[in-house]
């Protein structure tokens, strides 16, 4: 679900199919995004990029196409070292002081990882899975601070679903909206009419956790004295 479409009131406009943008922090009273800091996302989400302006963070895109892959045996785990390599990745070709936020997400069900549908009917499978029941959400973060340190975290959220009919979920399918989606939805779209409730972080389920990212991000800099 890799992340929010929702852009917080104000924030510019950005051209669709450019993925550098404008890099920095801006100074804004009122959230927690530190100052003077290049910020880096090597993910293209837009949703994520869209949650870090909704804090006040500006950040420069630029994704990382290191193949995914981990042995780790935890949806945690994985999506740990998920956002370490796309961190890593790309804070190797970066500057010392420039901040570099990785992430990564995954839906479980029942212990399964539910990824990207391949297609409309492996999306319509994975929603009636997920009808009537709750399942999780995991999200690593990696932030590394380059030339000094790195932090590395996952989050969790419990999603339950209202049940689904057939007719609601090929609908929702049609819709086009499920398909570059981690389990076949994103809650903040025409899906968040069928979600019952979540336990954690509603950003998380976006395909951020924000607040627990900016909290990081500021004992991160302030280790380093800024």
């Amino acid at each position: 679900m890799s992340g929010a479409r929702t852009q917080e009131d104000g924030a510019p406009r950005q051209k669709r199919g450019v993925l550098r943008q404008e890099s920095g922090v801006p100074r804004r009273k009122g959230t927690g995004a530190p100052e003077g800091h290049k910020i880096v996302l090597a993910s293209a989400s837009p949703r994520r990029r869209e949650l870090l302006l909704q804090a006040g963070i500006r950040a420069e895109v630029i994704p990382s196409h290191k193949e995914e892959k981990s042995a780790a045996k935890t949806p945690a785990g994985l999506v740990k070292a998920l956002s370490r390599t796309k961190a890593r990745d790309i804070a190797s070709g970066q500057a010392p002081g420039v901040v570099v936020i990785g992430a990564d997400t995954v839906v479980v069900r029942d212990g399964e990882i539910l990824g990207k549908p391949r297609d409309a009917e492996d999306a319509v499978r994975t929603l009636r899975s997920l009808s009537g029941r709750t399942h999780q959400v995991y999200t690593g973060v990696t932030m590394i601070l380059c030339g000094a340190r790195e932090v590395t975290f996952a989050v969790r959220t419990d999603v339950s679903v209202y049940p689904l009919t057939e007719e609601e979920i090929r609908a929702y399918v049609e819709s086009g909206d499920p398909m570059d989606k981690a389990g076949s939805y994103g809650i903040q779209g025409p899906f968040g009419a069928y979600i019952r409730g979540i336990r954690g972080e509603y950003t998380n389920v976006v395909g951020l956790p924000l607040g627990r990212t900016v909290q990081e991000l500021k004992k991160l800099l302030a280790e380093d004295g800024n």
